[in-house]
């Protein structure tokens, strides 16, 4: 097994289920299910217990291994710096062993089948990938600066479509030179690598990079943190190199032309996505956004940033749910955080943070006192209200 090396080198110190402050859990399925063989430093004994055939493949295994969310909390926070990197990465690769010998669970078996068969996790006609885009006035990428690429969730699910078409019209009302897909969208694969099926993902990318590069595709803005981080860190080992943006990235350049944006004092807190902020260190272009809103005030939850609860819906969860729900879920730890802070509003930037986290709101009971928006809709909502 790839990364096998360093499993061993972990002695279970316990500081990659920690924020930096040390005063809380932050690794989702330990914070969930509080047994120690949910922590990271128990999966790397386990994984190396079971490679060196002292516990054999079973399915409450197969569970633990397949509950991360791939927050890169870990990663972030392990002492030792000259195996921490590849943490996450050895992790993936104990999953990629269960996947190669078919025993992973059965709500991932249906996750990867559904891509295999369909395209798609919601098992939905690929015809029907362009639907969120109807009476937005977008057009196909001809040759323009930018590709917007919607993914899957942007494109089937209900909340995500709401948020790509926010994102995509205010691009379009800021003069932002785009085209989309829109039928001819295909996964962009970056679940399927996390969940260890790394053929599948590899002909996902290929296939990608050679529609992106046969119709002249150069920059890309992703709706997704997650497509975001494969377009950009994982499609180069396959020879597709691209500019990839996140559309955060694009706004916070772009906010000149919404300075003009007025509207009642709103407090805002902002949820960093783990594959935008721990994954590739964007921490700033969210942030950039929302104060250079009048009359929005930022509150930073105690834990933000590096430091940031993951929503839970990472590493395939958003479709697997082996986390499951109940009060110590992450997605409701998080949004009880955010009340705390006596925020209105729940900024995200991502698809998959905005659903989980307004399906917690929901379960909180938390809806007359806190909402979900995404950077695009406070945007949209204070320039409809001048």
């Amino acid at each position: 097994m790839e990364h096998a090396e360093i499993l061993h080198r972990c002695f279970r110190c316990g500081y990659c289920k920690l924020p930096g402050s040390y005063l809380d859990l932050n690794c989702p399925s330990y914070l969930k299910f509080r047994f120690e063989t949910y922590s990271p430093g128990a999966r790397m004994w386990l994984l190396r217990a079971w490679l060196d055939g002292e516990i054999q493949t079973s399915p409450h295994l197969s569970d633990i291994l397949f509950s991360c969310a791939a927050c890169r909390n870990c990663v972030e926070h392990c002492v030792f710096t000259k195996f921490k990197d590849d943490l996450l990465n050895a992790l993936i690769a104990g999953r990629g062993e269960l996947v190669n010998e078919g025993a992973v669970p059965p709500m991932v078996k249906d996750y990867l089948e559904g891509i295999r068969l369909y395209g798609n996790p919601y098992k939905l006609p690929e015809a029907d990938r362009g639907n969120w885009a109807e009476g937005l006035g977008l057009v196909p990428y001809a040759g323009q600066e930018y590709l917007f690429y919607a993914g899957c969730v942007g494109s089937y699910d209900g909340r995500g479509q709401k948020m790509a078409r926010a994102a995509s019209s205010l691009l379009k009302d800021w003069g932002v030179s785009f085209g989309i897909l829109g039928a001819d969208e295909r996964c962009d694969g970056n679940e399927v690598r996390a969940l260890g099926e790394s053929g599948l993902f590899e002909m996902i990318a290929r296939q990608n990079i050679e529609k992106f590069q046969s119709g002249g595709v150069k920059k890309i803005i992703t709706l997704s943190p997650h497509a975001y981080h494969a377009m950009k860190n994982e499609y180069p080992k396959f020879g597709g190199v691209f500019q990839v943006y996140h559309y955060s990235q694009i706004l916070a350049k772009s906010m000149e032309k919404g300075r003009h944006i007025s509207g009642k004092p709103l407090r805002v807190t902002f949820h960093d996505p783990c594959y935008l902020g721990r994954h590739n260190q964007e921490y700033l272009a969210p942030r950039q956004v929302l104060r250079a809103l009048p009359s929005v005030e930022l509150i930073e939850m105690d834990r933000a940033m590096s430091d940031a609860l993951c929503c839970g819906g990472g590493g395939g969860n958003f479709f697997t749910d082996i986390l499951g729900g109940g009060t110590d879920s992450p997605a409701r730890v998080r949004v009880r955080e955010a009340a705390e802070t006596g925020a209105q509003v729940l900024a995200v930037a991502c698809p998959k943070c905005a659903k989980m986290l307004e399906d917690a709101i929901k379960a909180e009971n938390l809806e007359e006192k806190l909402r979900v928006m995404d950077l695009a809709e406070i945007i949209k909502a204070r320039s409809a209200s001048n």
